[in-house]
């Protein structure tokens, strides 16, 4: 016999959640600046409460507030002794990452204790308005005020252009409509990889036209003779040949260039010299001079336009040089100098008018849709209020991990050369963060130099232990790897096994294994396809 029964029982368990504060502070952490500026923008129009300060464009004649809020974005410290040492401000006290971090932290408790409400009711404005601090200014710098108003020329994309050039063409109506859907199938890359049939078909259900596929490759042979030549072919060799066709006939080394592509592109593409010698019984002078010709031709016609995206630009979170001492004899007295990018962001406030209307509905009556404003209100200036807080404490925290980073890699800053093996851990130990929160930090965020622009992560390598024991990071290594292919023998390129042995004799004992893991992420081909004409 089978009893059934049913109980309540009560157990407790402890779980962690975020609050809708912390996950705003998180995804705002995690952009980068350009993406910053238009969540800041898309903010002020889904909260009324916040609006643009009328100085968001700054003059060039700093009022003491923003001078102020300069001193916030832009941080000059030194570094001594080893990279070890703590960070310090030469603007006042000395603080650690650490204190930095304690500081934003006690900031946002302090600032959500003024935005709790009162048994009364009522909105603790003093708080939100006491001398505009919480406010966010933008760092300004006088020398980019000639250039950042300034418009941007117009560019015409490559689209736009074969389009105009299909116009010069002599085509009827229905092979420009094929021409049209042929254009628009193009890769960014500028080929075509798109079946000839369907796009015949595409233009069949859309337009009624029954166009032949002899017509259509009538069609698709001009368009890839229009500027650039090449674009919209099929394959490699058919760029290539396109290109090859419309070069000055007079010029050396073209035709032969033209029968090794057709007759032995699966030789050449390998890298097969002698049998393309055997085959097309040439000189080894004569296959040099039509390969150079061919290494001429642009393999992605559509990857040489000027015109770019302009998700494609990079915009600099940080700014950081050294600046050398006064005195040469005090080598270590210099400054290291760290300034936010922030130029171009909006400056926001909480919007004064609220505080009128609050007051308007506190003075009538106390009836529903008074209570109904009142609380929409309240709503809408603790939005306003963690949202301003999120940026504050988003730019403490980028501030904190980009002196780290400094401190850490001071050599490279000093000298632009010596990458020290670093890991995240490294940086979220000595700021008193996570690491996940570390990682938010550098992904996506660059930092521009004395020696180029370069993203955080580019600072993050694992270390690999030479024989004298000394800890040498990763991108060293890779470094050297490229001086070793660049100056090998062409005709006799070094294998892997040839490349881990030369390594080994500088004093690195790299397995075969891992040269070959570094060379693909050098994108550096195998030592076949390195290999040169003699």
């Amino acid at each position: 016999m089978i009893r059934q029964s049913q109980s309540v029982r009560q157990s407790q368990t402890l779980q962690q959640r975020l609050s809708p504060q912390q996950i705003q502070y998180i995804k705002l952490l995690q952009l980068p600046t350009l993406q910053l500026e238009q969540r800041i923008k898309q903010e002020i129009e889904a909260n009324p409460v916040l609006e643009l300060d009328d100085d968001s464009t700054l003059d060039p004649d700093v009022s003491a507030d923003d001078a102020d809020t300069d001193k916030d974005a832009e941080s000059d410290f030194d570094v001594h002794g080893d990279t070890g040492s703590e960070v310090e401000s030469t603007g006042g006290e000395g603080t650690s990452p650490e204190d930095s971090e304690k500081d934003s932290d006690a900031g946002s408790e302090s600032a959500e204790d003024t935005i709790e409400v009162d048994d009364n009711r009522d909105i603790d404005w003093d708080a939100y308005f006491k001398d505009d601090d919480n406010d966010y200014v933008p760092a300004y710098r006088s020398d980019q005020d000639d250039w950042k108003d300034m418009p941007k020329p117009y560019k015409s994309g490559l689209m736009e252009r074969l389009e105009q050039q299909i116009e010069l063409l002599n085509l009827d109506e229905r092979q420009r409509k094929l021409a049209a859907e042929i254009i628009g199938s193009i890769d960014p890359d500028g080929y075509l990889r798109r079946e000839l049939d369907a796009i015949i078909d595409s233009v069949a259900f859309s337009e009624g036209f029954v166009i032949t596929n002899k017509e259509a490759e009538v069609v698709l042979h001009q368009i890839q003779r229009l500027e650039p030549p090449g674009i919209a072919a099929r394959n490699l060799r058919e760029c290539l040949l396109v290109q090859l066709e419309v070069m000055d006939s007079r010029r050396a080394a073209r035709d032969l260039a033209v029968e090794i592509l057709e007759k032995a592109w699966p030789f050449f593409k390998k890298k097969h010299y002698d049998k393309i010698r055997r085959k097309l019984n040439v000189t080894e002078e004569q296959l040099r001079e039509a390969n150079q010709v061919i290494m001429m031709l642009d393999p992605k016609p559509g990857e040489s336009e000027e015109y770019l995206n302009p998700d494609q630009f990079i915009i600099p979170d940080f700014e950081v040089y050294y600046e050398e001492a006064i005195d040469p004899s005090d080598a270590d007295e210099g400054d290291f100098v760290i300034r936010m990018h922030q130029q171009n962001m909006p400056k926001i406030r909480i919007s004064r008018h609220y505080k009128q209307m609050w007051d308007a509905v506190a003075n009538g009556k106390r009836g529903n849709s008074d209570e109904e404003t009142r609380q929409f209100i309240r709503e809408k200036m603790d939005s306003a209020r963690w949202f301003i807080d999120s940026i504050q404490q988003r730019r403490n925290t980028l501030m904190a991990v980009m002196k780290t980073i400094v401190a850490l890699q001071e050599e490279f800053f000093r000298t632009g050369k010596g990458i020290r093996p670093m890991i995240l851990k490294d940086v979220a130990d000595r700021v008193g963060m996570d690491i996940s929160t570390i990682s938010r930090v550098v992904n996506g965020k660059y930092v521009q130099t004395s020696y180029g622009v370069f993203e955080l992560k580019y600072f993050f390598t694992e270390g690999v232990e030479t024989e004298s024991g000394e800890s040498v990071s990763n991108r060293e290594i890779k470094n050297i790897l490229l001086e070793l292919v660049k100056n090998e023998d062409k005709m006799n390129p070094l294998s892997d096994q040839a490349l881990a042995a030369a390594l080994s004799q500088k004093g690195f004992p790299i397995a075969r294994r891992t040269i070959s893991k570094y060379r693909e992420q050098l994108n550096i081909p195998v030592a076949r396809m390195r290999r040169g004409i003699g």
